[in-house]
């Protein structure tokens, strides 16, 4: 309970502090920025809980009510993520009214994605670089899309001054300091696994501030000189944390993520450069705080490193009961020769789907995939549902 607790509280500040601060880079709107993080994120704390139970516990476990702990409260919380990372793509456009519909609509997509994580495809994401980042940030761009308006381009508002910058710095170090304990929250009471976790996405996360920061200025000339851009040290830093998610629990060695973190912050950085211009310029697409950049285009990296590291896991690395807790399909089918084998060994498991490595790794690129479906279509519909005739 008080691993539980204190990391209910990192995440907390994450969500109300780390998100809402990281948005004030805009120089008019940080009342807005921060005042209406604080609302959509109350909002759906409420909301998803009870969407969160009513899939997870009423239609997956068949409960006839619906159990509050501290573990639905931070699953709660990871729903808010979700929104409020749908919120950084339309950060300026979207009224409070619209905000609010945002919310609630989307928090049912997310249910429906992640009751077809868990009872269908049974993929292993313990950070959730794809069901709260990919299914975040593509809602957000699909929402984006379907809400375009040309006024809202080359806007003088959309710029930031010393001082927004320094608030959403604020923002940055929040998230980055507190990340550990978001990709480790979930996982189940084994000293081994949060270990793992915390110190994968702490390497993680240094690689990627390191990264930003040398790459940065290679794209930055101004005045004869090589400058940081704001933007990307306020976001790409954070994109190790965002990558090392799905495999945060997973055997990589501190190498593995050394090279996901670099990866991820020089993936990130070049998106800002380069991606954005091109979503706006041939698919009309207006990210206003480049979520592809720190959430879509690492959630999906982050999805694929972790069906390459599915693809290559056995026994000898992890053991049956670490396997079977990171790759819960793997473990056998009820009655089988290898079943009997394992409750011999005193192996602790549930019944699984008894998976090899390799077809493990294409559930897992399946629910990449079945994220992205999901969270298209829901920013389609919920965006045509938002529009103000």
């Amino acid at each position: 309970l008080l691993f539980s607790f204190t990391v209910f509280q990192d995440v907390h500040v994450m969500i109300y502090i780390g998100f809402g601060f990281l948005m004030t880079f805009l120089k008019k709107y940080g009342y807005g920025s921060v005042g209406y993080n604080f609302f959509i994120a109350a909002l759906v704390a409420q909301w998803s809980t009870i969407i969160n139970g009513f899939f997870n516990q009423i239609c997956l476990d068949g409960n006839d009510n619906i159990k509050v702990s501290m573990q639905t409260l931070i699953g709660a919380e990871f729903a808010a993520a979700a929104v409020l990372i749908t919120f950084g793509a339309v950060l300026g456009k979207v009224s409070r009214l619209q905000l609010l519909v945002i919310g609630i609509m989307e928090v049912v997509f997310y249910g429906i994605n992640n009751l077809i994580a868990v009872k269908y495809l049974k993929y292993a994401d313990a950070g959730g670089s794809i069901v709260i980042h990919t299914f975040g940030a593509y809602f957000g761009l699909a929402l984006s899309r379907v809400l375009y308006n040309e006024d809202s381009l080359d806007s003088p508002k959309e710029a930031s001054v010393y001082q927004s910058d320094i608030f959403a710095m604020i923002g940055t170090v929040f998230l980055w300091l507190f990340w550990p304990s978001f990709n480790a929250a979930l996982l189940p009471p084994d000293y081994v696994a949060q270990q793992r976790s915390i110190i994968n996405t702490y390497f993680s996360l240094t690689a990627a501030c390191v990264t930003t920061f040398v790459l940065s200025p290679m794209f930055q000339r101004s005045g004869g000189k090589w400058r940081l851009s704001m933007v990307h040290v306020q976001n790409a830093t954070l994109a190790g944390g965002v990558a090392v998610g799905t495999v945060s629990n997973m055997a990589i060695n501190p190498f593995g993520a050394l090279l996901i973190g670099s990866c991820a912050g020089a993936l990130s950085t070049v998106g800002y450069v380069y991606i954005s211009p091109l979503l706006t310029s041939f698919t009309k697409i207006h990210d206003t705080c480049g979520v592809n950049n720190l959430h879509g285009m690492p959630g999906i990296f982050g999805g694929i490193a972790g069906a390459i590291v599915s693809a290559s896991a056995d026994f000898q690395t992890y053991g049956y009961d670490g396997l079977f807790s990171v790759w819960s399909a793997r473990a056998p089918k009820m009655n089988t020769t290898e079943y009997w084998e394992m409750r011999n060994m005193g192996v602790k498991f549930n019944v699984g789907d008894q998976r090899t490595a390799s077809v493990q790794a294409g559930y897992q690129i399946a629910g990449l995939v079945a994220t992205i479906g999901v969270a298209i279509i829901g920013g389609i519909v919920t965006g045509n549902k938002t529009i103000i005739p």
